[in-house]
């Protein structure tokens, strides 16, 4: 799923694989690799290629058929890549790895948390 959205998404824009590789920080070998789903991204480049795309990361992921991206605080669809199939391939990582995931994962909390206490601050006044 995630190959067949990555090369269509790149098509639509008409960007080549070279391109799109460039804007991601990696080879085209490795956009060709994602594209035919003989290797997948890991979070942190689905991340980026949602941002590169202007796409949500859910929509590579498969998990909606809307791309709509949005900016900002109010999207908190990326929160779903560090849950990608059950954090795949955490065990793999060595201890450093795995701890920067759980920190990103305790600040995507943390940040949802302060938001919603400024909303609910904010219908309190």
């Amino acid at each position: 799923m995630i190959g067949s959205r990555i090369k269509e998404q790149r098509q639509k824009i008409q960007w080549t694989q070279k391109e799109l590789a460039k804007k991601v920080n990696v080879s085209p070998q490795v956009i060709s690799n994602w594209e035919r789903e003989y290797t997948t991204p890991d979070s942190t480049h689905i991340a980026l290629l949602s941002k590169a795309m202007q796409v949500s990361s859910d929509y590579l992921l498969g998990h909606t058929d809307d791309p709509s991206f949005k900016t900002g605080a109010t999207d908190d669809s990326n929160i779903n890549i560090a849950f990608y199939d059950g954090l795949k391939g955490f065990e793999e990582l060595d201890p450093e790895q795995q701890q920067v995931i759980m920190d990103t994962v305790e600040d995507m909390v943390a940040r949802f948390k302060k938001r919603k206490q400024e909303r609910q601050n904010k219908k309190n006044t």
